[in-house]
């Protein structure tokens, strides 16, 4: 799985870049409209849920997990489809929303830092992305009637930090593959 995960090391750097230009957008421009916010993290939730499809399309023939990935992805992809169908939301829907797709990425980051555990190294990014996902969420459903403001800056923070560690862990992928390639013990794949 770490072999496959490395391939595609490239996959999650982009998950991470996304992810901090994002919240860096909130929190530069705090006094954006809720559509535009609809709109970014629509197109957000779209990159992510394509890319992660695609990793787990690339993964399924050597990959028995590969399904998670998809189902992740996949409900990126139609969160990101609401958004941009559902364009008059609310500012308590759109933070169900991400709320919703916070906790459920979160536990899906924990079970595949579970599964992972015996076959890479400092799997705790994965599990440390895991549980602010859903601290996260928590927060957002404790606490519904946050002003715009600081929902857009929770939101801008969170993605920054949840991209730092995207980028950290796609490094330590590639790192991995790299030192696979050393070893000659596995062919490594360049994308």
């Amino acid at each position: 799985m770490v072999t496959q995960l490395s391939r595609y090391w490239w996959v999650i750097a982009l998950r991470g870049v996304v992810s901090i230009l994002f919240g860096i957008a909130l929190i530069v421009l705090p006094e954006i409209a809720l559509p535009v916010l609809v709109i970014l993290f629509g197109a957000y939730a779209l990159v992510d849920g394509f890319t992660n499809i695609v990793a787990a399309i690339g993964d399924r023939k050597v990959n028995d997990r590969w399904w998670a990935l998809a189902l992740e992805g996949l409900m990126g992809v139609g969160i990101g489809v609401v958004t941009f169908f559902w364009p008059q939301i609310t500012a308590v829907a759109l933070l169900y929303l991400i709320a919703a797709w916070a906790l459920i990425t979160g536990i899906f980051e924990i079970v595949a830092a579970i599964q992972m555990r015996k076959e890479i190294k400092n799997e705790w990014l994965l599990v440390v992305m895991g549980l602010l996902s859903i601290a996260f969420a928590v927060l957002m459903v404790l606490n519904p009637a946050a002003g715009a403001l600081a929902v857009i800056t929770v939101i801008g923070v969170y993605a920054i930090i949840f991209g730092i560690l995207l980028l950290a862990l796609a490094i330590r992928l590639k790192g991995d593959q790299l030192d696979r390639s050393e070893d000659h013990t596995e062919p490594v794949y360049v994308q």
